[in-house]
């Protein structure tokens, strides 16, 4: 803002400048140069007489600026390991540049930014920390925590007069919302980038792990990889399975790099040949690089060509209830399918003859020889031959189902699943039903109900609580007459599901339905209830179509319905076809069972701080009722299973034990913390023991730590999140050689604690030289042009 402090001289000021003006206008009228001539010295006569008459108005540039000493400047240095790249051509990685800019100060932009700030410097990795010396800056950080350093400090400095943040750092934060979330109240940052483009590099995105049921390809481990700098090259990404002492390369894949920029995608399908966790290390290189050493390499870092996945297949086997009301073939196929499966063990109860009703005799035995006999039977035998004949299949011992059907939660909920096998409903009591439907809509189970002369509608479950969980009607007629021959088929949705297949493409898939022999037994509904998938058809010769297999979720669980009642149909006709049905039994299964949650279970979590090597396990127990365990001890067990870029010996003996607390505001869980420093596949077996001391079961888990994998996602800088960052918090992006000039003008910018100043421009030298330059061009100018 321009002041007068000369006001009182305005008048004769103004009189002045008119005179002068007047004179001006008369003496050009009487010269005889050009018009374009004597209108330019007009013009500079004025310009100089104006420029001195101004003078004597004592003209101030008046403004407000930080008052020096008073307000706080922040420096704060990314320290992560990121900064150890080395940019083309530079002799030096990124953090020995910062690190020399820091601590030399060649410009001298620190020394002019002390001149109005206390400066408070500091360097952030995982989290903010002091820096009173730059010098010790080591770059070793596993994660750049920008946002959360940021919010940090803004924490930290609240209510201080802090003016601004210098933010050194290439901006490739392992922690950044899309919505930069919590920096609404920072200082303004000025972020100085660090670090060029044009890298040539391999690096790994991302990893994922994914299982199915479907048996030909029940693990799929996808890989991304971005190719910088290799154009034309073949890149190989392999998968190999590590553990304490082994290293096997799995599969591998090679794809040609498109240009200089490429996005490439990696797609193994394997099968595990053993239950349990298994670790995978996957890892991508240029085919020239292969077995070449880091120091020689043409690539700016190998650090983030590789990373880790896990795969649980769970430590123990799924047990499945089979509950049948009669010997019948597929009970046979589907026994004999899971007899080799070390995933699923199928327990069975099958009832070889009905109940036989007690007869009461009239009259006396003495009168009658015939009835001879019948009055020694004692009580005892009367139960046994009042009773259904049932005999028990792949039991653990003696006394599992004894007794029958389970009659209590502690009994049935140690089952993964349920099926029942053509028997009536009469066969349950209706405490065991409503102890099914807790089973699945509380435990979690999975129910499938077989087709049959006694299942569904005809073995009278509709109007029951068993009826009532399964996805189709059973209160309603359905068709008189069926005909015999049913031809199956896949619905839209059975075709989205991998284990209702079996065959790798859909040609073949829909070639191998077709050859299948039709079913003859069909338990017919007139509809499924809403939220159910109908995922397979049969047909009759008419192209009457009905449900064949019909799925629902169902509380914490799921049911099925299986409506066919012969499916072993399918295994008569070569031993391809035994093959398929047995395949099609194990994938159904694993399905039924493949989201049942187990009695004890443990999940490790990345921490939410920005610290990628710090774990969070969550562990869940439950009693046999399957409700929540409290005041269980917990004994966690955690050692590493294999280790990238350590020179840390794997052994059995290289464990730890920790002590989980339990969770105040969730019954049944409880947590522990741990840090994994060095980059590799971790196990962790959580051991629970009740109140009383009783062990009440135990689960084992794996996670991999690789702290690096974010840092070194990517190496190019990140301006364009600098620049948000900037733009939010009302500060702008800067670079390195405009730092003097920052440090000049940043005390005219906003700060918490002003002072007005005022600077007179009527004692400017310029102004003076100004007026004399305007008298001497206008001097020149007449000389030039022969004027007077």
């Amino acid at each position: 803002m321009i002041v007068f402090a000369g006001r009182t001289w305005l008048i004769p000021v103004l009189i002045l400048v008119v005179a002068l003006s007047a004179a001006l206008l008369w003496a050009g009228r009487r010269g005889h140069a050009e018009r374009g001539v004597r209108f330019a010295c007009g013009v500079l006569k004025f310009a100089g007489i104006a420029a001195l008459a101004i003078c004597l108005l004592e003209p101030l540039h008046v403004s407000q600026r930080a008052r020096p000493g008073a307000n706080l400047f922040a420096i704060i240095a990314d320290n992560s390991q990121s900064m150890q790249i080395k940019d083309a051509g530079q002799t030096q990685s990124r953090g020995e540049l910062l690190r020399g800019e820091l601590t030399n100060d060649p410009t001298g932009w620190q020394s002019a930014l002390a001149e109005n700030f206390q400066l408070r410097r500091y360097a952030f990795d995982a989290q903010l920390q002091d820096a009173r010396d730059f010098g010790q800056l080591a770059f070793d950080g596993h994660a750049s925590a920008l946002n959360g350093a940021l919010r940090q400090g803004a924490d930290f400095w609240r209510g201080q007069p802090v003016a601004g943040v210098l933010l050194f750092t290439d901006g490739n934060a392992t922690d950044v919302t899309p919505d930069l979330a919590g920096l609404e109240k920072c200082p303004p940052v000025y972020p100085v980038v660090i670090g060029a483009e044009g890298l040539r590099d391999v690096a790994l995105e991302k990893v994922t792990a994914s299982q199915t049921a479907f048996e030909d390809a029940p693990v799929t481990v996808q890989a991304e990889a971005t190719v910088h700098g290799f154009p034309g090259e073949q890149i190989v990404t392999r998968l190999i399975e590590v553990g304490a002492g082994i290293s096997n390369i799995v599969a591998e894949q090679k794809q040609t790099a498109t240009g200089d920029d490429s996005n490439l995608n990696y797609r193994f399908q394997i099968q595990p040949d053993k239950p349990g966790l298994h670790f995978y290390e996957v890892e991508t290189r240029a085919q020239k690089e292969l077995g070449v050493a880091e120091e020689q390499s043409r690539e700016a870092t190998l650090v983030n060509n590789r990373k880790m996945a896990v795969v649980d297949r769970g430590q123990e086997p799924f047990r499945i209830l089979y509950v049948g009301g009669r010997p019948s073939w597929d009970f046979k196929f589907l026994n004999r399918a899971l007899a080799d499966d070390a995933q699923v063990q199928l327990v069975a109860l099958i009832r070889m003859a009905r109940r036989e009703p007690k007869f009461a005799f009239a009259g006396n035995e003495l009168s009658n020889p015939l009835y001879g006999g019948f009055a020694d039977t004692n009580e005892e035998d009367t139960a046994r031959y009042d009773q259904p004949v049932l005999t028990r299949i792949n039991t653990k011992d003696k006394f599992e189902l004894a007794g029958g059907f389970p009659k209590t939660a502690a009994e049935l909920f140690r089952y993964d699943a349920v099926i029942f096998a053509d028997l009536e409903a009469e066969f349950f009591t209706h405490d065991q039903m409503v102890l099914m439907q807790r089973f699945v809509s509380e435990r979690g189970g999975g129910f499938l109900m077989l087709g049959g002369s006694e299942s569904f509608r005809e073995g009278n479950y509709a109007g029951t609580v068993i009826g009532s969980m399964l996805p189709v009607y059973l209160n309603r007629t359905g068709n008189a007459k069926l005909p015999s021959q049913w031809k199956l088929t896949l619905t839209r949705e059975g075709w989205l599901q991998p284990w209702t297949r079996l065959r790798a493409t859909e040609a073949e898939e829909q070639t191998r339905l077709g050859d299948m022999p039709a079913r003859e037994v069909l338990n017919s509904v007139p509809d499924v209830k809403p939220g159910a998938s109908v995922l397979a058809t049969v047909s009759d010769a008419d192209n009457n179509s009905f449900p064949a297999l019909v799925v629902q979720r169902l509380g914490l669980g799921r049911s099925a319905a299986l409506l066919l009642g012969d499916m072993w149909r399918g295994s008569l006709r070569d031993e391809t076809s035994q093959k398929d049905v047995a395949k099609s039994w194990r994938q159904l299964l694993r399905w039924l069972v493949s989201d049942v949650p187990p009695r004890v279970g443990i999940a490790a979590e990345t921490a939410a701080n920005g610290d990628p090597s710090i774990v969070r396990f969550v562990v869940t127990a439950r009693d046999e009722e399957f409700k929540p365990l409290d005041n269980a001890g917990i004994q966690l067990t955690i050692r590493p299973v294999h280790l990238l870029q350590s020179t840390n010996a794997v052994s059995s003996t290289n464990y730890l034990r920790l002590t989980a607390d339990p969770l105040p505001d969730q019954p049944g869980k409880y947590e522990a913390s741990y840090v994994a420093r060095d980059a590799g596949a971790y196990l962790v077996e959580a051991a629970v023991t009740t109140s009383d001391g009783r062990a009440a079961g135990h689960a084992m888990a794996g996670w991999t730590s690789d702290p690096a994998a974010e840092e070194f996602r990517t190496l190019t800088p990140n301006r364009q999140l600098l620049a948000a960052i900037a733009q939010r918090t009302g500060g702008a992006v800067l670079t390195m050689s405009a730092l003097k000039d920052f440090a000049r003008r940043v005390p005219e910018r906003t700060a918490p604690i002003t002072e007005t100043w005022s600077d007179p421009l009527w004692h400017k030298p310029g102004v003076f030289l100004f007026a004399i330059g305007c008298f001497v061009t206008e001097w020149g100018i007449r000389r030039w042009k022969g004027m007077p």
